[in-house]
């Protein structure tokens, strides 16, 4: 698929939330999912996104598909969040409800909303100091959540995006595709029992998201600076920061 076919999906998985409640689903099993997917790759990841959102200078953080939690805990276990304030959102119910046992211990700092991260009228425009999204574009339409993230920080605020991404090696790359659309649909029905859908979704995502570099272009074209990413595990995911240009920058 080319760089243009991409950008003109801006939802890379086709997943519609509002007809597939396939969250709702594997709420409970979500976390378990993600380590068999992942072969446990994937908290290594979360470290590492929840340090350097902890590491952003910020007062309240917006995130975006906080899930079941897991890396806003992470966030509040660094000492420097700890006296911040969190905003953590998700679209599922279940998945926040799990999120809410998981940050019982910071609920004083960390408050749970539903939200929709492709349109949040709830939020007022540039109120929050930084705003995070992980492993949650690849199945919204990513353009809307860029916007609305923009639309919410307040100018000089950071973004912190944790994604799919691309192994710059033509091969390698191909062999982890490989991997993912031979051996994930038999890892995946096995754990979800038989729940075509809890790994569809995630193997189109992967497959149809833009590379690193296309991602940082997109964020540029919505208006944000200092865009930079950092690849992890050879470039399976990505970890990218931006900033929305302070007022009266030409950036």
């Amino acid at each position: 698929m080319t760089t243009r076919d991409k950008s003109n999906r801006p939802n890379a998985a086709e997943f519609a939330w509002q007809e597939d409640d396939v969250f709702g689903r594997i709420a409970s099993r979500y976390d378990t999912l993600c380590d068999v997917f992942s072969l446990g790759i994937h908290r290594v990841w979360k470290r590492r996104v929840a340090q350097r959102i902890a590491s952003e200078d910020w007062g309240t953080l917006l995130d975006g598909a906080t899930g079941t939690g897991d890396i806003i805990l992470r966030v509040m276990q660094e000492s420097s969040a700890r006296a911040r304030t969190v905003i953590a959102s998700d679209v599922s119910k279940k998945m926040l409800a799990i999120a809410e046992r998981r940050l019982r211990a910071h609920k004083e700092k960390v408050s749970l909303r539903l939200l929709d991260a492709e349109n949040m009228p709830s939020i007022e425009g540039g109120s929050v100091d930084a705003y995070s999204i992980s492993l949650g574009l690849k199945i919204c339409n990513r353009r809307l959540v860029i916007q609305e993230a923009y639309r919410v920080l307040k100018p000089g605020g950071r973004l912190v995006v944790l994604e799919a991404s691309n192994i710059r090696w033509a091969f390698l790359n191909r062999v982890y595709l490989a991997y993912m659309f031979v051996c994930m649909p038999i890892l995946g029905w096995l754990a979800t029992g038989g729940d075509a859908s809890a790994y569809k979704y995630l193997l189109q995502g992967i497959r149809d998201f833009p590379t690193a570099e296309e991602l940082a272009d997109e964020l540029k074209s919505h208006g944000f600076a200092e865009v930079d990413f950092e690849r992890l595990s050879l470039g399976i995911v990505a970890i990218h920061t931006a900033r929305k240009p302070p007022e009266g920058s030409s950036a």
